[in-house]
């Protein structure tokens, strides 16, 4: 008999919908994609944050969420279309 780990299957489906919204969500916003509780969306948020994953920023009274690849991406992008104005 084979036992999934079910933490993982959490994390890896919460890092799939980030990966899906480069833009960043809301805890709200993930717990209604992934129908799960936001309380529990809270918990593997922060062990997501804890291994380095995910990014969160607090914007006003939320907090957006951000997969850390995705973010350095929008960064590198930034950087590289800053250069390409300056030319």
């Amino acid at each position: 008999m084979i036992i999934l780990d079910k933490r993982k299957d959490v994390k890896g489906l919460i890092i799939k919908v980030l990966r899906d919204h480069p833009e960043g969500l809301m805890l709200s916003e993930i717990a209604k994609i992934t129908d799960m509780n936001r309380f529990t969306v809270t918990k593997y948020i922060h062990e997501l944050k804890g291994n380095g994953s995910v990014f969160q920023k607090e914007a006003a009274a939320a907090k957006m969420c951000y997969l850390r690849s995705n973010l350095n991406k929008k960064i590198r992008n930034r950087v590289v279309i800053g250069q390409l104005k300056r030319m």
